[in-house]
């Protein structure tokens, strides 16, 4: 199951990061959306913004020159823009679920034909225990992360008849850049409601990815599989 094709959108940093080198690491050939900054050694760097279909079309026919068509895809790009609900306007609340489901409504359709034509392909989609769990001043963020279990589980159901399969994995409180910017006594709270008292990191969520997207998770589709050390289990 190496060698394959592997696109993972805001791979250059963070848990993205930690899933390119991931499959790097077992031979795959990896490229990596990202639209500032250097892309890491060891994978193909592509210019990209979910939320333009053209820089995706021109970001796939680059990987698929240098790669081939993408044989596993993970979607990971994200954004947060905090606010309290009645102080959020329409384009604050819309901005977030442009890149974070719409964004990878729009890398999933691209990344189909191929996939078809192949007829086997992996998709992941990268959430948040915070789509189920919901959190104040995130409710944009929360309602595209919890999108995108429908969105998959859709998409289960029209692609399975092709050896395609399409999952959902829910990361908890990580060590990232992100969340190092969340408040000493936000922080506390969060670990205080994870079960195993401390946060998670990236390379726990991309050990989780890297299964999905393996023949060992060969019968598993639609599936919504958090990795938080039991934040917001059960929700």
């Amino acid at each position: 199951m190496s060698d394959r094709s592997v696109f993972v959108t805001g791979g250059n940093r963070g848990i993205g990061l930690a899933i390119a080198r991931a499959f790097a690491e077992q031979g795959d050939r990896v490229a990596v959306s990202h639209r500032d900054g250097p892309a890491p050694e060891g994978v193909l760097g592509v210019r990209c913004d979910v939320t333009d279909a053209a820089s995706l079309d021109a970001a796939f026919a680059e990987i698929e020159r240098a790669h081939g068509p993408v044989d596993v895809l993970v979607a990971n790009a994200g954004i947060t823009h905090d606010k309290l609900a009645v102080q959020m306007t329409d384009q604050d609340f819309t901005v977030p679920l442009d890149t974070n489901l719409v964004g990878t409504f729009r890398v999933a359709r691209r990344a189909v034909p191929g996939m078809l034509a192949n007829r086997w392909g992996r998709m992941v989609f990268v959430s948040s225990v915070m789509g189920t769990l919901g959190s104040p001043g995130q409710a944009n963020y929360a309602a595209s992360k919890s999108g995108l279990i429908g969105l998959a589980r859709s998409l289960a159901h029209e692609l399975g008849g092709r050896g395609i399969t399409v999952n959902v994995v829910a990361p908890g409180f990580i060590s990232t850049d992100m969340s190092a910017g969340v408040s000493d006594r936000r922080r506390e709270e969060l670990i205080s409601m994870t079960a195993l008292r401390r946060a998670g990191t990236p390379e726990e969520v991309a050990s989780v990815v890297r299964f999905l997207a393996g023949e060992e998770a060969s019968y598993v589709t639609g599936g919504l599989i958090p990795v938080g050390g039991g934040l917001g289990m059960g929700s």
